[in-house]
């Protein structure tokens, strides 16, 4: 693996090429899809499936002055346009 010295100069690295000013939002995306994994990794153990058709979605609410992107919902008969 990699030693303390390598990690030291792959972080410099890091911070050249995206900016002090992009870290923090990298840092908060990171955590948020950390966050998200852990809770859907959670609930497919209590509910002892592995991911089986017929479920639900589940909703992940979003953190007070996150950004959300929205989609238009399928509609009634899945996404197909009237024929």
């Amino acid at each position: 693996m990699f030693g303390i010295s390598e990690l030291a100069i792959l972080l410099i690295v890091v911070i050249v090429v995206l900016g002090a000013k992009k870290l923090p939002e990298l840092a908060r995306s990171a955590g948020q899809a950390t966050r998200i994994l852990k809770s859907e990794a959670r609930a497919m153990r209590a509910d002892g499936s592995s991911g089986a058709e017929g479920t639900a979605p589940r909703i992940v609410r979003a953190a007070p002055g996150d950004v959300v992107e929205t989609r238009p919902s399928p509609g009634p008969n899945g996404g197909a346009g009237a024929r």
